[in-house]
């Protein structure tokens, strides 16, 4: 499967004139072989001094098939135990790089192009991407989700200039990897509505067409989640055209607002280790989970308007206490009133919140409710508690009211703190 990213980089009704870096998308069998003739005698074979990047566990499962490429490069096997997307990784990388390095290749998944993505924007140094699992939408994303100093931050980062997606390699991943990525994408249901209703509220930037491709993503994968849970090659590589795509649309806003917003923050706050510890769990399987957990209180929120029992009132800035209580005791308490500042709900005037509420009821409503996510997400072997990634119950009202702290980005969670249930 070849996707034409130039259908993506045209002139669109949003006003805007989307901006599409990758010039080419393989995802097929010897999609590696193709990448090799490049690097011999075609487009890439002015690049003379690459790097590869990859860790332990990507290196063994790649290292025969991409023979020659290996050959062909420097390459940095990071250990893949305890591995993370942050500054400690960057230095390894920078430490051990060549100096004439002109082109770098992540073979990996989420965290290996975090990482190669942020070295590569910031020594201006094109990349390739080489996903071995088909388990983030971060692949042809032109931002890095980092962890810098304690803090969860989106950095700028290059966008790939190819991708080189070969069956052979991300079918034959971890069936946990394939059921992180569905969990990656069932996030969206949540980031969308989140979109929709910031848009209603404060007139933020949205996009209609970049909506249809994260709903296609969502279509393409619901209807193969049994062939993708038993690890089928042409189910993959649905997966793998979905999470692109859905890194496409990334790409064409120029920011992850399309693929990220509460159910992420959730995410990112318990990678933050601000009110758990280190959790045995991939990313997708705490966006999941989430996913559930914010589901569940979009849910409580609209059958409330619905029954005329929300009442809205004035924005009051009431957890102070618990930033101080909870970042305080990590040192990062100034890094996340940075990212807070200016407040976006000052932004929200109250009378047109309340007026919107019907209309937040709606989109709230077409969200799949609690049962059918939870059927989703067990028909491709996704986390859906708190439990299954080692949290305890205690840990749900706290994270929903810290979670929006995370990013200074408006999400109905957000909202809510000007929202009283009766």
């Amino acid at each position: 499967m070849r996707v034409d990213a130039d259908d993506y980089g045209r002139p669109c009704s949003c006003g805007k004139e989307h901006h599409i870096e990758v010039r080419e998308i393989l995802i097929e069998e010897g999609a590696i072989e193709k990448l090799e003739e490049e690097m011999s005698e075609g487009f890439l074979k002015e690049y003379i001094s690459p790097l590869l990047i990859c860790d332990t566990n990507t290196c063994r499962a790649t290292e025969e098939i991409m023979e020659e490429i290996y050959d062909r490069c420097q390459v940095i096997v990071l250990e893949a135990e305890g591995l993370h997307a942050d500054n400690h990784a960057v230095k390894i990388v920078e430490n051990n790089m060549d100096e004439d390095i002109d082109l770098i290749l992540a073979v990996g998944s989420g965290t290996i192009h975090d990482i190669s993505r942020y070295v590569a924007f910031q020594y201006r140094i094109p990349f390739i991407s080489v996903p071995t699992a088909a388990s983030v939408d971060g692949f042809v994303s032109t931002v890095a989700a980092m962890t810098w100093d304690g803090l969860k931050k989106t950095m700028p980062a290059a966008a790939p200039m190819c991708v080189y997606a070969d069956t052979n390699i991300f079918a034959n991943a971890p069936k946990r990897l394939n059921a992180s990525g569905v969990s990656d994408l069932m996030g969206k249901y949540i980031c969308l509505a989140d979109w929709k209703i910031a848009h209603l509220l404060t007139g933020e930037y949205y996009c209609e067409r970049i909506v249809e491709m994260e709903e296609k993503a969502l279509k393409t994968v619901r209807g193969a989640l049994r062939d993708i849970a038993d690890g089928e090659p042409d189910a993959c590589e649905k997966l793998m055209y979905a999470l692109i795509l859905s890194g496409l649309a990334m790409q064409m806003t120029g920011n992850s607002r399309p693929a990220s917003c509460a159910e992420h923050h959730m995410s990112h706050l318990w990678e933050m280790e601000v009110i758990n510890g280190p959790l045995d769990a991939l990313h997708g399987e705490k966006v999941s989970v989430g996913t559930m957990l914010v589901l569940k209180e979009y849910k409580r929120i609209a059958e409330a308007i619905h029954e005329n029992r929300c009442r809205v009132r004035e924005y009051e800035d009431e957890d102070a206490q618990l930033l101080q209580e909870t970042f305080g005791k990590k040192g990062i308490l100034e890094g996340i009133r940075r990212e807070n500042e200016p407040e976006l709900l000052l932004e929200v005037s109250p009378d047109h919140l309340r007026k919107c509420l019907p209309d937040i009821a709606e989109i709230i409503d077409e969200i799949p409710d609690e049962p059918e996510m939870k059927h989703l997400l067990e028909k491709a072997g996704c986390k859906k508690s708190v439990y299954e990634i080692g949290l305890e119950e205690e840990a749900i009202p706290v994270s929903l009211r810290l979670a929006p702290y995370v990013r200074r980005r408006l999400s109905l969670l957000r909202v809510s703190k000007m929202l009283e249930i009766r």
